[in-house]
This record gives structure tokens, sequence and C-alpha cells, in this order.
């Protein structure tokens, strides 16, 4: 059975592209198809060095830093990609990967990170991130989006199954595409963490600085709480916003490499997290110390924390919701770091594996078993 993965785009080594990582581990002999990948020599590892067969935007000049400006040719792009001689599809999609072109005779699995973000429910934050909100190109970016919602619904039919990153992605599935998902939650590298017992009298966040992260609204409720030490790690476009709100009692250590950011995680008394997130990574990775995770109650955060065990929701994005939540943190949680180790163990690499490598087996036999009764 020849084997295709197709990818949105290969830049860097981030979440969804963990997943490719796996993806590629239980099939090693599969191709790899990209809109563009511009991945350097030092991060190929995770694709086992292989080259992806990309589109002609790959070609087209800035593309390296601007390829996210094309985003109105990747509908055409990814259907240009030929995948007509593989037997099973794989495609991982945040974007426009789903949209690849497939026969009858061809079985379509979609790892849905999310429906395009941009073009569904999160269009007017997106449009208002960007300064798009008024003018001529504020009206072409909403044409551009709303043929770009037309051409997602489209592509939906040419996908046999869809498999959701968390059950939040898949009611966002049901919703936009009218299909049930199976929920196969991504891999975190557990194992790459070690429990660490006898926590530090200081809170941590860490994120790439972007608005959606909310990085500024930590600092900003951390700043109320001057008996409270933050340190928080990271760089990004809002990192002059973030170090004009800290006060004394908040550390900015900007980026720092994975031993750091895992040593400040395995000994802070708790991880805050205030993003609207799919799935999250990075307060599992915080769970796999066996840190609790102050966390905004909504989204993938939902799913992955367990109220009262191994975290706490604040259940609005507001200064005060944080303040009122770590003060009742502090107060009445009781923290049991090897049950919340334990708790993290269920997003494992392995488990990922098994679970991901058993859905795909399962819809192969009933695939390839119909066409030969046939």
């Amino acid at each position: 059975m020849r084997v295709a993965i197709v990818h949105d785009w290969l830049i860097t080594y981030a979440g969804a592209e963990r997943v490719v990582e796996q993806i590629l581990n239980l099939y090693p002999s599969a191709d790899i198809f990209s809109i563009v990948d511009f991945l350097p020599e030092s991060k190929r590892g995770f694709v086992q060095g292989k080259k992806a067969e990309t589109s002609f935007i790959q070609r087209l000049p800035f593309a390296q830093k601007k390829y996210r400006s094309y985003l109105p040719l990747m509908p055409l792009a990814v259907e240009q990609l030929n995948v007509s001689d593989y037997d099973l599809v794989i495609s991982s999609s945040h974007a426009v990967a789903k949209g690849v072109i497939t026969g009858p005779d061809q079985l379509h699995i979609c790892y849905c990170h999310s429906p395009i973000r941009y073009a569904w429910d999160m269009q007017h934050q997106y449009l208002r991130e960007a300064g798009l909100t008024k003018g001529p190109k504020s009206w072409l970016a909403r044409w551009l989006l709303h043929k770009i919602r037309l051409w997602d619904l489209r592509t939906v039919n040419g996908v046999n199954h869809f498999v959701s990153n968390s059950d939040y992605i898949g009611r966002r599935i049901k919703k936009v595409y009218g299909r049930q998902a199976t929920t196969i939650y991504p891999n975190v590298a557990v194992e790459d963490f070690d429990v660490v017992e006898h926590k530090d009298d200081f809170y941590v966040t860490a994120s790439r600085m972007v608005p959606y992260k909310k990085i500024d609204l930590i600092v900003r409720a951390f700043a109320q709480m001057p008996d409270k030490k933050l340190v928080v790690i990271g760089d990004g476009p809002q990192l002059d916003k973030v170090k004009t709100a800290a006060t004394a009692n908040i550390e900015i250590l900007g980026y720092q490499p994975f031993d750091v950011l895992r040593d400040y995680m395995a000994r802070a008394k708790a991880f805050v997290f205030a993003a609207e997130e799919d799935f999250g990574i990075i307060p599992v990775e915080a769970q796999a110390c066996g840190t609790p995770v102050i966390a905004f109650g909504k989204g993938g955060a939902c799913e992955t924390i367990v109220e009262g065990e191994t975290g706490v929701f604040f259940h609005e994005q507001t200064q005060a919701s944080i303040c009122s939540t770590v003060e009742r943190f502090s107060t009445t949680f009781k923290s049991d770091p090897h049950r919340i180790r334990r708790h993290a163990e269920q997003f494992s690499t392995s488990v990922f594996r098994q679970t991901f490598q058993a859905f795909v087996q399962a819809r192969c036999d009933e695939f390839f078993k119909g066409k030969r009764e046939k």
C-alpha cells in the first residue's frame, strides 16, 4: 500500500509538525506533499530528511518569508499536488491540505487540527488583529475569505474520514462541515519531562507572544498581585508590550532553550494559561512535570485539565477573573504531582501512535475489503 502524507506547509517544527513526525514514523515509506517546504537542514530530522513534493507557490517571489500572503492561491496550489498514485492519503490540515484531490479508489483520512480559523468563526478576530476592519483592503480580504469558505466546503466530500485533535475541534468540524470526527489527541512528549515533587514559590507562563495567547493579560493580572511572583518565558511581536506591563514581581526571560523552560515548568507552583486553544500542548507538558495548570476554561484545555485535580479554570479572559482564580488556587488547591503526571500520560506519543494506527488500519480494512468484494 502506497501512502502519501499531505501537510499545509513545512516551515518549522511545532505542534502540527509533531503529529506529522509520528504519522511518518508509523508509515516510514510514505511520501510527503506540502504547499511549500522551507525547512532548514537542522530541522529536517522529524521528516527523516525527506523533501516534500511542493506546489508552484514554492517558486513564487518571497515565498519563504511571505508564504501566508499567498493564501488566496493555496486552494489552487493544493489541487495541483498529484497524489493519484497512492492508495492511502493522510492529510494533516489546519488550512488547505484536506483539499488535495483524490479518486474513488483512494482512501483519504484527514487529521484536522482545525477548519481554517481565519475563514470561519475567528474571521473577525483575525481581521481586527491585521488592521483590516475598514476600507478597500478590508473588503478585499473579506471577499477572498468568502471564496475560501466556499472552496473549503466543496472539498469536504473528498475526505473519507475526519480525525480531530480534540472534541472541541470535533464540534467545530461538525458545525462547519456537517461531518462527524473521531478525536485522537495529538502526541505530547511526556517522556521528556520528570516530576518535581517540591515546588518553588512562583508561577510561570510560556508562549510565543502573539495577541490570542493573552500573555499581556496574565502579566497585567499579576501586576495587581505584588505578593505573587510570575516568570514569563517566550518572545514574539508583543514582547515589548508585555515588558511595559511588568512590575517588580514579574520576571521576563524572553526566549529560552527547552532545558530552561522545562526546569521552570517543573519547579513552578502552577502554570498559567490564558489562550483559547484547539488543544494546547504546553499545559499537558506542565502536567507531565507534576505541575498544576491555571487555565482559561474554554477550548482544548477543558479536555486536558481536570478541575480540582490537575488544575483550576477561570471563565473570563479578564484580569479580575485571573486574580480571583489564582487566589482560590493558592488557598484551596491540594497538589499531587504524581497524580497530575499520570493524567498527562494519556496524551503521550505512544498512546497517539497506538490509537492512530489502529484507527487507520480499521478504516483501511473496511475500505479496501469493500473494494475487493465489489
